[in-house]
C-alpha cells in the first residue's frame, strides 16, 4: 500500500506525489555570490545582497576595524612613539573613523585616510621613540588602510585602483625621502604592495561579478529576441495559414461567379454582369492576399516580384464605390480632380485603404445606410472624409460587434503618413472618419 497522501478531485482519487525540495546554497556559497555582485554607483557595498545580514555585514566589519583600531592606535602612538595625548587621539580618529564611510564612499574615505596618514607620519618624525620603530606607515595604520583599500577594490574600476595605487606609493617615497628620522624602519613599501596586492584581489573578485552580470544581461536579451522570433515566426504561419484557407473559398467563389453563366443558361445580361464583377473581385482579393503572404515570408526575391504589382490607390476609389453600390449600399462620392495624381505612394494607398476599411465598417455595421465619400486634396494635404447615416429600421446589422481592427488599422497608417485621424458617431446614429494626409511629410519620409 502506497504511503503517499490522496487528494480526492470530482469524485476521482488522486496521488499527489511528493518531490524533494532542491537544497539551497549554504552559506558560504551564497556569501560568494554576494562577493562577486559588485556594487553600482551610489549604493552600499552588498547592496543587491538577497538576504538582510548580509547587506549589513560591511557595515559591521567595518564597524570592528573602527572599534578595534581607534583604541589600540591611541595606545601605541601615546607609548611606543611617545607622541602626546592629544595628538594622537586626534589622530586616531582621523585614521579610523572614515572607514565607515568607505561602506559607500570609498574614495572620499581614501582621501581623508591617506591625508591623515600622511600628516601622522610627519608628526611621528619630531615624536621622542620613533627610532626602531615602523614609519612612516604604523602596524595600525597598514591593517587600517588595507581595509580600505579593500572596500575600494569591490566598488571602483580598474583606472580609479591603479591611480589610489600610485598615489599610494608616491605619498610613501616622498616621505621617505624627505622626512624618514634616523634609525626607523620604512614600511612604504610593504604598504605599496600589500595594497596593490589587495587591491588586485578585490578587482578581480569586481571583475569576475560585472562579467556574469554581463553574460546574464546577455542571456536576458537572447531570450527576449528568441521569443520575439518565435512570435514573428508563429505570426507568419498564422498568416500563411488564414490564406490558405481563405484562398481556397475565394477561389471557389471565383470559379463559381465565372462558370454561373455556362452552368445557368439563359441568365439574364444584368445578372451575367453581377457575377463577373463577383469573380474579379475574387480574383483582386486573391492577388492582394498573396502579396501580403509575400511579405511575411520574408523572402527578399518573393518580395521583389511581390512589389511590381501595382498598389491601388485614390484613382481606384471610384471603382470601390461603385463595387460597394452594386452590393446595395447606397453611396455617394466627391472625389477632387486633381486628387488622383497628387499624392505620393503611401499617402495614395493610405487615402485607398481608409476608404475601403470606411465603407467595409458601414456594409457590416449598418447596412443600407446613406453614406458619403469625399476626398479632396490641395498643396499641402489630402482630407478623406466618409460619413454614413443611421442605419434604416427595418434592416439588421449584418455584425452585431466588431473587434476594433479595423479603426486600429486606419490609425496605424496616419500614422505613418503623420497625419490625424477623427472618428466618432454621429448625433442621428451615424458614423464619421475624417483622416487628413500631409503631403510633405510623406513626400520627406519616402525621399
Amino acid at each position: 500500500m502506497s504511503d503517499r497522501p490522496r487528494i480526492r478531485l470530482g469524485g476521482r482519487t488522486r496521488e499527489r506525489l511528493r518531490t524533494p525540495r532542491a537544497a539551497g546554497p549554504g552559506a558560504p556559497a551564497q556569501l560568494g555570490v554576494v562577493l562577486r555582485t559588485p556594487a553600482r554607483a551610489a549604493e552600499p557595498l552588498f547592496a543587491q545582497a538577497p538576504k538582510f545580514w548580509q547587506r549589513m555585514l560591511p557595515y559591521a566589519v567595518v564597524g570592528v576595524f573602527v572599534v578595534t583600531l581607534l583604541p589600540v592606535t591611541i595606545a601605541v602612538l601615546t607609548g611606543d612613539y611617545g607622541a602626546d595625548g592629544g595628538w594622537s587621539g586626534a589622530l586616531g580618529v582621523a585614521q579610523t573613523v572614515p572607514l565607515l564611510l568607505a561602506v559607500t564612499r570609498p574614495v572620499p574615505a581614501w582621501a581623508l585616510v591617506l591625508f591623515a596618514d600622511t600628516f601622522g607620519a610627519v608628526l611621528l618624525a619630531h615624536a621622542d621613540k620613533v627610532a626602531g620603530h615602523p614609519w612612516p606607515w604604523p602596524p595600525m595604520t597598514i591593517v587600517g588602510y588595507l581595509a580600505l583599500m579593500a572596500c575600494m577594490g569591490l566598488r571602483e574600476s580598474i583606472r580609479t585602483l591603479v591611480g589610489v595605487w600610485l598615489a599610494t606609493g608616491a605619498v610613501g617615497a616622498v616621505l621617505g625621502s624627505f622626512f624618514q628620522p634616523a634609525g626607523t624602519t620604512n614600511t612604504a613599501a610593504l604598504l605599496f604592495v600589500l595594497s596593490g596586492v589587495v587591491l588586485a584581489l578585490t578587482g578581480a573578485l569586481r571583475g569576475l561579478g560585472d562579467a556574469q552580470r554581463r553574460i546574464a544581461e546577455q542571456e536576458s536579451i537572447s531570450e527576449a529576441e528568441r521569443a520575439r522570433r518565435t512570435l514573428l515566426e508563429e505570426r507568419a504561419r498564422i498568416a500563411r495559414e488564414l490564406h490558405d484557407v481563405v484562398a481556397h473559398h475565394m477561389s471557389v467563389i471565383t470559379v463559381q461567379a465565372d462558370s454561373a453563366p455556362y452552368r445557368l443558361p439563359g441568365m439574364p445580361e444584368p445578372v451575367q454582369e453581377e457575377f463577373a464583377v463577383i469573380a474579379a473581385s475574387a480574383r483582386e482579393s486573391l492577388g492582394e492576399m498573396r502579396r501580403l503572404l509575400t511579405v511575411l515570408r520574408g523572402d527578399g526575391t518573393e518580395r521583389a516580384e511581390g512589389e511590381k504589382v501595382p498598389q491601388p490607390g485614390i484613382d481606384r476609389v471610384q471603382q470601390l464605390v461603385e463595387a460597394t453600390v452594386r452590393a446595395g449600399q447606397p453611396v455617394e462620392l466627391s472625389l477632387a480632380a486633381g486628387a488622383a495624381g497628387a499624392a505620393p505612394p503611401a499617402v495614395d494607398l493610405s487615402a485607398y485603404r481608409i476608404v475601403q476599411e470606411a465603407l467595409a465598417n458601414v456594409v457590416r455595421h449598418a447596412p443600407g445606410a446613406e453614406t458619403r465619400v469625399s476626398v479632396t486634396a490641395d498643396e499641402d494635404e489630402v482630407l478623406v472624409v466618409v460619413v454614413n447615416g443611421p442605419a434604416p429600421g427595418a434592416v439588421v446589422a449584418l455584425e452585431g460587434s466588431g473587434t476594433g481592427h479595423g479603426l486600429v488599422g486606419m490609425r496605424e497608417r496616419v500614422r505613418l503618413t503623420g497625419g490625424t485621424l477623427d472618428t466618432g458617431p454621429l448625433p442621428d446614429g451615424g458614423f464619421r472618419v475624417a483622416a487628413r494626409l500631409p503631403l510633405k511629410d510623406a513626400t520627406e519620409d519616402a525621399s
